[in-house]
């Protein structure tokens, strides 16, 4: 295994996968992420962790399918760095990516208001769920780390209250969850389907992005 590669979805994992990357989707859930990470690099050290898929915006000017690569990833109590030369070598190869600093939450941010409120507070231009898991675990371990993220939702609009609770623990997709909630508020079917395609858009831009980077995602 040369990349262990984390994300929170398994339809990010297929976009991502190849013979030389382990990757592990996380499902929203820091903690056991975490440790999946760790029993990872435990049964076979890699030579660098990444964090890549997609993300939410906090900065207004960043728009849909947007790329992002970390220079820092802030959370809770803690930052980490990403490594250099890795990140120097991802920029490179993708054309358009800005470099800035990234938040891990714990939960999914799904107000626009909040996330320009932690834009202004952290400095962060995106927020996702699991490269401030991902940073850590590497740096615990001395492996060098990365993040890449495109963005599939702005500050401009709220998710749906059906996006809520739409991962399983596995990276899959709560479709019962999710038509649960719209049954519950059928007015939220219109802002869901923007969203749903704001999401193809962004699956799409990350498809692009993982082909430039090439087999090994840029190490």
């Amino acid at each position: 295994m040369a990349v262990l590669a984390v994300m929170g979805l398994t339809r990010e994992e297929r976009i991502v996968g190849h013979p030389e990357i382990r990757t592990i989707a996380g499902g929203g859930l820091s903690g056991a992420l975490a440790e999946r990470i760790a029993a990872a690099i435990a049964e076979r050290r890699p030579r660098g962790v990444i964090s890549i898929g997609i993300a939410g915006a906090l900065d207004p000017s960043l728009q849909v399918a947007d790329c992002l690569v970390a220079r820092e990833v802030i959370s809770e109590g803690a930052r980490h760095a990403a490594d250099e030369a890795w990140t120097a070598a991802i920029l490179a190869a993708l054309a358009g990516a800005r470099h800035a600093d990234f938040y891990g939450s714990e939960v999914i941010v799904m107000e626009g208001a909040e996330k320009r409120r932690l834009r202004e507070g952290t400095g962060a231009l995106a927020v996702d769920m699991e490269s401030h898991v991902a940073a850590r675990v590497a740096a615990e371990h001395g492996l060098p780390f990365a993040a890449v993220r495109v963005v599939s939702d702005t500050t401009h609009h709220d998710l749906p209250p059906a996006f809520l609770n739409c991962m399983k623990p596995d990276g899959g997709i709560n479709y019962a969850a999710i038509t649960g909630s719209i049954l519950k508020d059928p007015g939220q079917l219109p802002a869901l389907m923007r969203t749903a395609r704001e999401v193809e858009a962004a699956f799409k831009a990350l498809q692009r992005h993982r082909t430039a980077l090439g087999p090994l995602l840029g190490l």
